[in-house]
């Protein structure tokens, strides 16, 4: 093992070496000629012995979440759950919420809009108008198995507070005239506490709030 990482250490040294040309003629291969993402794959990758192991680093976890790479996942590692806790309650999150919604802004704020009423911009509830992190701070930030039955606990308390930024792009849509619409996965039972929730964090005239029937059994 001591061997490969001094070859993988070598192969990213010489790429930093020929910094000066160009990113396509840049060839990632070890003295063998073997590519060397060929010799990340099986120990980095889900299949691989360190995944297998539960030693890939949290950031590369989350990379691979992040695109879409590491699919049918239901927790994070227990090992993860600091590193979730302190993207999210840091100033990091609230960060890359800010920059998503300037972006959205400036898209708004290009288009041309009919002036009859008829735009619309769909929002989510969860993780979207509305933060659930006091109650995933409370389990694991997502390193414990969902519970249906403390979570829907926690709705009804209608205490989730608003994601700021959001609630910024909720307000800036309504000036230029665009009618919120908020579509949700919580089911029709849940729909008094979501719109109760969502007044107090001021979330206030939207056009509907569409909620998920109970399936008939």
């Amino acid at each position: 093992m001591a061997a490969v990482v001094a070859k993988l250490l070598a192969a990213f040294l010489a790429v930093l070496a020929v910094s000066g040309a160009a990113a396509w003629d840049v060839k990632l291969e070890l003295d063998d000629g073997m590519p060397l993402i060929h010799m990340l794959r099986p120990l980095l990758s889900t299949g691989g012995h360190l995944g297998r192991k539960g030693r890939v680093p949290c950031d590369s976890w989350r990379f691979a979440v992040e695109t879409n790479t590491l699919r049918g996942w239901k927790t994070i590692p227990a090992r993860c759950e600091k590193y979730v806790g302190n993207y999210m309650m840091g100033g990091h999150y609230r960060s890359d919420s800010r920059a998503v919604v300037n972006e959205a802004i400036a898209y708004a704020e290009g288009l041309k809009l009919s002036g009859n009423g008829n735009e619309v911009w769909v929002f989510d509830v969860d993780e979207t108008t509305l933060s659930n992190l006091p109650y995933y701070a409370k389990h694991g930030f997502g390193a414990e198995p969902y519970n249906w039955t403390t979570f829907g606990a926690y709705v009804q308390e209608a205490s989730a507070p608003a994601l700021p930024e959001s609630l910024r792009l909720y307000k800036k849509l309504q000036s230029l005239g665009i009618k919120p619409v908020i579509l949700t996965g919580r089911r029709e039972d849940k729909r008094e506490a979501t719109a109760k929730n969502l007044a107090r964090q001021g979330y206030t005239g939207y056009e509907k709030l569409l909620l998920k029937y109970r399936l008939r059994t």
